[in-house]
């Protein structure tokens, strides 16, 4: 049913006595129903844009995440009222399953488990995109006349790019959920395959554009594209893995602002744009704080062999131990303390007994704050959102570039779990993280390291700091190590 018919039954198609009635369907007339509509997707736009805006700072992070799941409501029921040859039974049957899908893998999904999920949900939308243009460019080639070259050069982008974000998604998924080595694969003459395969798409792409009936070229377009996408993530290490989830974040809205123009949908353009730009402008901020470009991180190999001292070397009879009893002695009579958070905290689940051990050290007087660098996790914003669910109070996470200058006047720094983003050899030449914006953990007066063990971090080089004479290394599991001090300072209290 769509919004014009709806407005008939509600006053009576033969109801031309009723002035409201007139005006109504005055406006629902050929231009004025596309005006309604339209003006309803600015509106949503409008939603959109002030929600990302909200989701830039975490004290404002969900309501930003309302205003744009208010703007994607109106833009979806106005777009389903629109068109009067939608099943609203099957979009029914949709719902019903896609949300019990969704509710349980929330109700079951593991905080350290978000950055695959976010993953899969960008591959999701690049395959719904192959699919829905799929099914766009076959009834447009079935029914009269032939379709514009608007919707078939969109068609092929959309099925170029979604079929290369679902692949590179699925790639990226199994690196971080552990189901595939985390480590580069490295296929032979890789960048060379890579662009044989584009150019073989731009190739097949043509080919639509000029038989656009042929509908098995397109599906060869998708299958071409598919080994790109996996060709293009697949050499890449999981040090990368933030950049490439921002990218591919990127892919999946550009390939919905592609379909945007086969289906004509402005909504869908719009909305599909303002995701692939934003994924851009955090691809960007994740590669500078890598200190890398987007074609090195694409094109090159983290290495983790060379440059760099040997581990027996930097450890040997160097490396402090320490307890949380030590630790909570230390900690007696401290002034200001910096926690740096890393992929441990996560993997523990301790971002609880942080804030405890935040709120003692406070009630003893203690200025507390947390250190959060822009790759520290396995996703952009990882660390924000495990301390944000702990409700530790937004003003104390202070970003790395107004921290930094800091740690001197810090009494100490602990660092969850953290490793490359803690290694000071990044200030050094000649090593796979030469360059790279660290955290000054190490000017501390004192840095105490929670850690399991002195395993290296994602670019496999040792980290100096664990041996350097002001830093204790704490060894354990993050949570009992945490609840180990926190017992203690409770006990001296």
């Amino acid at each position: 049913m769509s919004l014009e018919l709806i407005i008939n039954n509600l006053f009576g198609a033969t109801d031309s006595t009723n002035p409201l009635y007139n005006v109504i369907v005055n406006l629902l007339g050929p231009t004025g129903l596309d005006v309604i509509v339209n003006f309803a997707y600015l509106i949503a736009a409008i939603l959109f844009i002030f929600g990302l805006k909200g989701l830039s700072h975490p004290r404002k992070a969900v309501r930003g995440n309302k205003t744009g799941s208010i703007g994607m409501m109106i833009a979806v029921v106005v777009t389903l009222l629109h068109k009067d040859i939608i099943s609203f039974e099957m979009i029914l049957i949709g719902v019903v399953i896609g949300g019990a899908i969704g509710a349980f893998i929330a109700l079951k999904v593991e905080m350290t488990s978000m950055p695959e999920m976010v993953g899969l949900f960008n591959g999701f939308g690049g395959g719904a995109s192959v699919l829905v243009a799929g099914a766009a460019l076959i009834e447009a080639t079935t029914g009269n006349g032939a379709p514009t070259n608007q919707l078939t050069i969109a068609t092929a982008v959309s099925g170029l790019i979604g079929a290369v974000t679902f692949w590179g998604s699925l790639v990226a998924y199994g690196k971080l959920s552990g189901k595939m080595t985390e480590k580069a694969i490295l296929l032979p003459a890789r960048n060379a395959l890579n662009v044989i395969l584009f150019l073989v798409v731009i190739v097949i792409a043509v080919m639509i554009v000029q038989e656009p009936s042929n509908h098995n070229l397109y599906w060869y377009l998708v299958g071409v594209a598919s080994v790109l996408g996996i060709t293009l993530v697949i050499p890449i290490g999981g040090a990368d893995m933030p950049v490439v989830i921002s990218l591919l974040n990127s892919y999946s809205g550009l390939a919905a602002a592609a379909t945007g123009f086969v289906l004509n949908n402005n909504g869908l353009i719009i909305a599909g744009s303002l995701v692939g730009a934003s994924g851009l402008i955090l691809t960007n901020i994740m590669c500078i704080a890598m200190n890398r470009s987007l074609t090195n991180v694409m094109f090159s190999v983290f290495a983790v062999e060379g440059g760099g001292d040997d581990a027996d070397d930097i450890y040997a009879g160097k490396v402090k131990a320490t307890s949380g009893d030590e630790v909570a002695m230390l900690l007696d009579g401290v002034r200001r303390v910096i926690i740096v958070p890393g992929y441990g905290l996560a993997v523990s689940q301790s971002q609880h007994q942080v804030r405890d051990l935040t709120n003692l050290l406070e009630d003893a007087g203690a200025t507390v704050e947390f250190a959060v660098h822009p790759v520290a996790g396995r996703m952009p914003g990882h660390m924000n959102v495990l301390l944000a669910e702990a409700n530790i109070d937004y003003d104390k996470l202070i970003e790395m570039d107004e921290i930094n200058p800091t740690f001197s006047s810090a009494d100490m720094a602990i660092v969850i779990g953290a490793n490359d983003v803690v290694n000071p050899v990044a200030r050094d030449e000649g090593n796979p993280i030469s360059g790279m914006p660290i955290m000054n953990v190490d000017q501390a007066q004192t840095c105490v390291v929670i850690k399991r063990s002195l395993s290296p971090g994602f670019a496999g080089i040792p980290n100096p700091l664990f041996a350097a004479d002001n830093a204790l290394m704490l060894f354990g599991d993050g949570k009992k190590a945490l609840l180990e001090m926190i017992a203690a300072l409770k006990e001296n209290a």
